[in-house]
């Protein structure tokens, strides 16, 4: 059984007093399953590398320094943050957006947040093809990380980025306006969630992982 599947029976068979109870379950907070319809904004960019492109040595999570990012909207689209999540510490950086989300924007503040990082960890960003990209060529030759693009509709090819999302948006919740965050209230959001134990890690937290690459 698929967790498609799942969703759609807790989605269809809720009714009335459980239907609120299952709503209250449910991480993401939504009371009907998003449709899987094209995603605003996605458009074709300037030479791309897509991701079928990219090396199998970022699939298997076996090297460090490959990160998945995506942007999380606030109210009505009017503001944003951007999320980095490394692939095999799980381990996540907020980036401030409040110079606005075009492409020179996104840019300017992933590249400011990308040249903290050591060198052996800063190897390859994995994105959708959202137009707040479009000046990923810069964000390159500036950074050294090559940037690689999911096929359209595809978030399962950004799996982690995802994950990572779905609990921020505890933080988060849907429709509220980002753009009164510091970068010093988002990192203490990242930490705090960093701090959380994953069993995919052998229970160690994204901080605990991280912490070893840097050593």
């Amino acid at each position: 059984m698929s967790h498609e599947t799942i969703y759609q029976s807790l989605f269809v068979q809720g009714r009335g007093a459980l239907r609120q109870e299952l709503t209250r379950c449910l991480r993401s907070g939504r009371a009907q399953r998003r449709p899987h319809g094209r995603v605003p904004g996605m458009g074709q960019l300037k030479d791309m590398v897509l991701i079928s492109d990219r090396p199998a040595e970022i699939e298997d999570r076996a090297i460090p320094g490959h990160w998945e990012g995506d942007l999380i909207l606030g109210k009505q689209s009017r503001s944003a943050i951007g999320t980095l999540v490394e692939r095999q510490t799980r381990f996540v950086m907020l980036v401030n957006l409040e110079r606005g989300r075009l492409a020179v924007d996104v840019k300017d503040a992933l590249i400011d947040a990308v040249r903290a990082l050591p060198a052996h960890l800063r190897l390859s960003l994995t994105w959708d093809q959202g137009k707040e990209m479009g000046e990923h060529v810069p964000f390159t030759v500036a950074t050294g990380v090559q940037v690689y693009f999911c096929d359209p509709r595809s978030p399962w090819q950004r799996a982690t980025n995802e994950n990572s999302n779905g609990l921020l948006r505890q933080y988060f919740p849907k429709g509220t306006d980002l753009s009164g965050y510091t970068q010093t209230q988002l990192n203490a959001i990242a930490a705090e969630l960093n701090g959380r134990p994953r069993q995919t890690l052998g229970w160690q937290t994204p901080s605990e992982a991280f912490a070893a690459l840097l050593r």
